[in-house]
């Protein structure tokens, strides 16, 4: 055991290696499910950092995090490993809560998690990630457990929100310390002060003998003890009625794609005529694709109000926003970047803002009509956070059409006819440009 580095000591616990449940790779994230399909609670357990500079195992594969999330699957939720960029450095902390936010979205639309019950679960370093959460919190958000938290950056990195500043604003956020009696210094000395700041809002499993790190490194009754608790407590705030039926059926999306009514038949065109088509709905040139295959998508107009028969001289994007905009749009033939899209607007008419920024990647860029570029989620919060608080969420779909990755979309949001391009990459939306 000692010839290991200390992120490779086995977990303090002995979790049954031969207990059924299974381990899906999706991108940076290990989903560790239990056995059987009910639709679970979930938890996030975010490691810490910044890694050793030799450091040749990412920490999803760490036996610790294995651990935790094998025995909370065992336990029949859920557990979900990210591994996020704070591993690299302190200089990425605002990119790791990019990377946290993005797994979170990731997590509550997997169709066997509940998207409404989650816990965030964060280790080390980590805890510099907390805060915004605790200052946020979201309504899926059903507490939020620490692990000898960093909870102050050192001197020279950006702060990100304060978990001191802000604990108990949200008195209905049960919150979990897990303290160490041999913590170091620099780091016992801010978690003494987020004690304080927390008072009534925090619990707290104290760890007399435990050093940062115990829970792979102290192998005693005292740490598997500590460990067990804090497991314990964090499946009991998931919040799941035990009077529940134990098989649940599993939704196939967190947010209800719009189901079609009388599908039209698509519009098959060879790679030029995409392009033209693309130019002549936007004004500009068509973004690029391989072997792109267009479809267009108009509103429903009722016969009566029909004064002449489509012809195929007619090009399907010059559909007026006025003619249409009374109709409910068809949604015909979906590829996975229409029905990422649509996701989309079921969140943003739904008012839901997390749910909104959880189909866009982390690093998403939206470029206006007008000429301002925003880049990021953290941008997208603030620039739509008004928005979604008004109430002011409406959008009805004009028409659509589909080119390669891109959904090109002619709609009235707000009462306002607007023209935006969308591409969506393994299963986000990495980049947006309104035309008007």
């Amino acid at each position: 055991m000692t010839d290991l580095p200390p992120y490779l000591q086995p977990f303090v616990l002995d979790v049954e290696q031969g207990a059924e449940h299974r381990v899906d790779r999706v991108g940076e994230l290990d989903f560790h499910r239990p056995a059987g399909t009910a639709r679970t609670g979930a938890i996030l357990l975010v490691h810490g950092g910044p890694g050793p500079a030799d450091l040749e195992v990412p920490p999803r594969d760490w036996p610790v995090y294995q651990g935790y999330a094998a025995a909370i699957a065992q336990r029949g939720q859920v557990a979900v490993v990210v591994d996020h960029s704070l591993i690299r450095g302190l200089d990425q902390l605002a990119t790791a809560a990019d990377d946290v936010e993005a797994a979170v979205g990731v997590l509550r639309a997997d169709p066997q998690v509940d998207p409404e019950r989650v816990v965030l679960w964060f280790f080390s370093g980590a805890g510099l990630l907390a805060g915004e959460w605790l200052d946020s919190r979201p309504d899926w958000l059903r507490a939020v457990a620490l692990t000898y938290p960093l909870l102050a950056t050192p001197p020279g990195v950006d702060e990100l929100v304060s978990a001191a500043e802000v604990i108990g604003k949200h008195k209905d956020l049960p919150v979990l310390l897990t303290r160490v009696g041999r913590e170091r210094e620099e780091l016992a000395r801010p978690v003494a002060e987020f004690v304080s700041a927390g008072g009534a809002a925090l619990d707290i499993i104290d760890v007399p003998k435990g050093q940062h790190g115990f829970d792979m490194l102290d192998h005693s009754e005292e740490s598997r003890a500590a460990v067990t608790k804090a497991l314990d407590w964090a499946i009991a705030h998931l919040g799941e009625d035990p009077t529940a039926p134990t098989q649940l059926p599993i939704p196939a999306a967190t947010i209800p794609a719009p189901q079609p009514t009388k599908a039209a038949a698509a519009v098959a065109a060879p790679r030029a005529s995409a392009n033209q088509a693309a130019s002549a709905a936007t004004g500009l040139v068509a973004p690029p694709a391989a072997r792109v295959e267009v479809r267009a998508e108009k509103a429903a107009v009722p016969a009566s109000q029909q004064s002449a028969p489509a012809t195929s001289s007619t090009p399907a994007t010059t559909t007026s926003a006025t003619a249409t905009a009374s109709a409910p749009a068809v949604v015909q033939e979906e590829t996975a970047a229409s029905r990422v899209v649509a996701r989309e607007h079921a969140a943003f008419e739904a008012h839901d803002l997390e749910a909104f920024l959880a189909m866009y990647s982390p690093t998403a860029l939206l470029q206006f009509a007008d000429g301002p570029v925003m880049r990021g989620r953290r941008s997208l919060r603030e620039h739509y956070r008004p928005q979604f608080e008004a109430g002011e969420c409406k959008r009805e779909l004009v028409q659509r059409m589909l080119v390669g990755d891109w959904v090109i979309e002619q709609t009235i949001t707000n009462q306002t006819p607007t023209v935006a391009l969308y591409q969506v990459q393994d299963g986000l939306i990495t980049e947006v440009r309104f035309i008007s």
